[in-house]
C-alpha cells in the first residue's frame, strides 16, 4: 500500500513511464505514484494532462532536453527551476537532483515518456539511483513503437506480412567514431524495422537499408506527433520517402519510422486520425475542477482540449448561512439541487458540520439533470425527482406532481447567480422557500484571459464549447469588445437553448445546440454539426 506523509517517511525515487503521448494510456500504477509525488521530474513529451495527475502541491520540474533550465508552476501555483540542456552534464544534474530529494525524505518521480527502459536513459537514472544506495522503483510505460504505431494504423507484426521487428534508435553517442548499428544485418534482420528519433538521419537511414538489400519500394511512414490529436503519417517507399518528408515533415514533431510491408496496413485498419472530431482544437470553458469529464468525452472523439477556465468557483461570501442550512436540512420537505456544483458545496458544508446523508432526514430531494443525480448517487442518495429535460422550467413540471407546494418548505443551495425559475414558481403555490448561497462563480484569471486572447489571434483554437450561460457570460466579458471578432472563425457548441440564447445576446454566434443538455449531449451536437458544414462545403 501506498502511503504519503507520516513522521517516519523514507524518500524514495519511481522511474515511472508516461506513456507516448496520449493522457489515456498512462497505467495505473503511475498514476497511484504520481498522487504520492512530492517532486515530479518531467520530459519534454509528457502531456499536461498527466501532470494534472500529480498530488497538490507537488512540485512539478521540467529536465527534459528540449528547454533550458527555468522555472515551472507547481500545482499549488508556486515556481522552481528546470535544468539547463546539455546531454550528459543536464543528465548527471538529474540523478543528483533525484538522489538529493530522496535522500532529504522526499517522493520523487522521474516521469519519462514511453517506457523508461526503451532508449530513455531510465536505467542510467536506475543505476545512479542504485549506487547511492536509494530506494527507487520501476513503473513501465506503454512503449512508444507499439502505441504509436497502433495508433497509425499499423501492426508491427502480422502473421502473413511480418513474424519479426526490430527496434533501433536514430540518435546514438556523440562520441561514437560512427554507427553502432550493424546495418549489414540490420536490412535483413527483421521484416519490419522500426526506428526511434530517426527524422535528422532519415536520408542515411534510408540509403543504408537500401545499400544492405533492402527493396527500394519497401513501404516506410513516419508517423509524427503520435497517439496526439495533432498526429500525421506521412506514406511513401524507401526511395519516395526524403523528398515527401522535405514537404510535409514540421519541424520539430517527434517521430517513429516504420519500414515494411505492414505499412500498407494503415490503408485497412486506421482508426485514431479518422474519428469524428480528429484534431479539432478544442476551448473546454468550464471550472477547472469540473473540465476533465468534457476533455474525456472530446478524446474519446479525436479532438484536442484546450482547457482555459472562463469561470472559477469560489465559497459563499455568508458560510454560516450555509452551514446552518446544512445542519437544519432535516427540516426541510424538499430540497432541490439544480447543478452538480451545488451538491458538492452543499455536502462539504455537511461535513464540516460533522454530518453525513442522514442530515437531510426524511425529506424528497430532486436533481435538475443525470449529472446533477450522478452526484447525489457519489454521496449515497437517489434523487427522487429528475426530469426528462434538464432546464428549470422542466424541472418545475415534475416538482408539480409531487401535489400541492402549499405550507411546504423548500431548500434550494445553489450558485449565487441564478434563474430564479424555481424558486418563483413554488412560492407562487404556496411554499416557503429558502435559496441558500452555496458558492459563487467569478471571472477567469488574467494569466488564463492572456493565453484564450493569444490562442484565438493565433487561430489555435478550432471549436468553442460553452457549457452554461456564466462560462458564455465570463469569456465576452473578458475578451471585451474584441469578443465577436476573436470567436469568428471557431465552431460554437452550447449545452442547449438557454446557454444559446445568452450567446446570441451577447453577439456570439452559435452553429450547435445540444438536444439533450448533458456533456454527452453537447459532444453528439458538436460532432453532428461539423459533419453538418463538412458536407455542405462538399
Amino acid at each position: 500500500m501506498i502511503v504519503a506523509g507520516g513522521p517516519q517517511r523514507r524518500g524514495k525515487a519511481y522511474i515511472v513511464g508516461a506513456g507516448p503521448g496520449d493522457p489515456g494510456l498512462l497505467t495505473e500504477r503511475a498514476v497511484r505514484v504520481l498522487a504520492i509525488a512530492d517532486l515530479v521530474l518531467y520530459d519534454a513529451l509528457v502531456h499536461r494532462a498527466v501532470l494534472a495527475r500529480a498530488r497538490p502541491g507537488a512540485t512539478l520540474e521540467h529536465v527534459g532536453a528540449r528547454h533550458a533550465w527555468g522555472r515551472d508552476r507547481a500545482t499549488d501555483g508556486t515556481t522552481t527551476e528546470r535544468a539547463d540542456a546539455g546531454n550528459d552534464a543536464r543528465q548527471t544534474r538529474i540523478h543528483d537532483r533525484m538522489i538529493g530529494a530522496a535522500r532529504a525524505g522526499q517522493v520523487v518521480v522521474r516521469l519519462k515518456g514511453g517506457d523508461p527502459f526503451l532508449f530513455g536513459r531510465g536505467s542510467e537514472e536506475a543505476e545512479a539511483l542504485a549506487a547511492a544506495g536509494v530506494d527507487f522503483e520501476v513503473v513501465p510505460g506503454v512503449p512508444s513503437p507499439t502505441a504509436v504505431a497502433a495508433y497509425a494504423g499499423i501492426s508491427l507484426t502480422h502473421r502473413d506480412l511480418a513474424a519479426s521487428v526490430v527496434l533501433l534508435t536514430g540518435t546514438e553517442r556523440a562520441d561514437r567514431p560512427s554507427s553502432a548499428h550493424d546495418w549489414g544485418k540490420l536490412a535483413s534482420a527483421a521484416q519490419t524495422v522500426c526506428i526511434f528519433m530517426g527524422m535528422h538521419r532519415l536520408e542515411e537511414v534510408v540509403a543504408s537499408l537500401v545499400s544492405h538489400g533492402r527493396d527500394p519500394e519497401t513501404p516506410i511512414a513516419i508517423v509524427a506527433n503520435g497517439t496526439r490529436p495533432d498526429q500525421y503519417v506521412i506514406e511513401g517507399t524507401l526511395t519516395s520517402i526524403v523528398e515527401r518528408a522535405r514537404a510535409r515533415f514540421r519541424e520539430g514533431s517527434p517521430a517513429l519510422l516504420v519500414v515494411g510491408e505492414v505499412v500498407r496496413l494503415r490503408e485497412r485498419i486506421r482508426w485514431f486520425d479518422n474519428r469524428p472530431l480528429f484534431g479539432k482544437r478544442t476551448l473546454v470553458t468550464r471550472a477547472r475542477e469540473q473540465s476533465g469529464a468534457l476533455s474525456e468525452l472530446l478524446r474519446d472523439e479525436g479532438a484536442e482540449p484546450i482547457e482555459i477556465a472562463t469561470i472559477r468557483l469560489v465559497p459563499p461570501l455568508d458560510r454560516a448561512r450555509l452551514e446552518k442550512a446544512a445542519r437544519e436540512a432535516a427540516a426541510y420537505d424538499l430540497v432541490v439541487f439544480t447543478s452538480q456544483n451545488g451538491v458538492r458545496a452543499f455536502f462539504e458544508a455537511v461535513e464540516r458540520t460533522d454530518g453525513d446523508t442522514r442530515r437531510l432526514g426524511r425529506a424528497t430531494v430532486a436533481a435538475i439533470g443525470p449529472a446533477t443525480a450522478r452526484a447525489l448517487r457519489d454521496r449515497g442518495i437517489r434523487a427522487d425527482v429528475v426530469p426528462e429535460e434538464y432546464v428549470a422550467e422542466s424541472l418545475v413540471a415534475s416538482l408539480r406532481t409531487l401535489g400541492p407546494f402549499a405550507g411546504k418548505s423548500v431548500l434550494l443551495p445553489r450558485a449565487a447567480v441564478a434563474r430564479d425559475v424555481v424558486p418563483d414558481a413554488l412560492r407562487a403555490e404556496g411554499a416557503t422557500v429558502d435559496v441558500v448561497e452555496a458558492y459563487r462563480t467569478v471571472g477567469p484569471e488574467e494569466a488564463d484571459v492572456a493565453e484564450l486572447r493569444a490562442r484565438l489571434d493565433a487561430r489555435e483554437i478550432d471549436v468553442v464549447t460553452f457549457t452554461a450561460s456564466s462560462t458564455c457570460r465570463n469569456l465576452v466579458e473578458a475578451l471585451g469588445a474584441d469578443a465577436a471578432g476573436l470567436l469568428a472563425h471557431c465552431f460554437v457548441a452550447s449545452i442547449g437553448p438557454v446557454t444559446t440564447e445568452t450567446a446570441r445576446t451577447l453577439g456570439i454566434r452559435v452553429d450547435a445546440t445540444a438536444t439533450t443538455f448533458t456533456l454527452e449531449g453537447l459532444v453528439q451536437s458538436l460532432r453532428a454539426g461539423l459533419a453538418r458544414r463538412e458536407s455542405a462545403k462538399g
